[in-house]
């Protein structure tokens, strides 16, 4: 007996781009309001790096799914744009951050 996997009922991708989304924005706007306190930079580097290891770990199991569930690729595919989307924002926060 084959079990059907139904992706919409994976809501791991859509809470880790939330998440992280949530932490680097309060790191980021700690970092505003302590005038560029480097303190806050120690603290957000370790978060950062975990954050990209463990969005890239998705993206990879994501793009597995779309993949192989060509039944499924309009849920996987949302679920990618909205992993993905944090890319361009975090962009923007790295920019700043380095220009202040």
């Amino acid at each position: 007996m084959k079990t059907i996997h139904n992706p919409s009922e994976e809501k791991q991708s859509t809470e880790l781009a939330i998440g992280t989304f949530i932490i680097s924005t309060l790191l980021f706007v700690l970092y505003i309001i302590s005038n560029g306190n480097p303190m806050v930079l120690v603290i957000a580097w370790p978060f950062a790096l975990a954050g990209i290891v463990v969005n890239s770990i998705m993206f990879v199991h994501l793009t597995d799914r779309f993949v192989h569930l060509p039944q499924q690729r309009k849920d996987i595919g949302m679920k990618l744009l909205i992993l993905l989307s944090n890319i361009p924002i975090l962009f923007f926060y790295y920019l700043v951050v380095m220009k202040s």
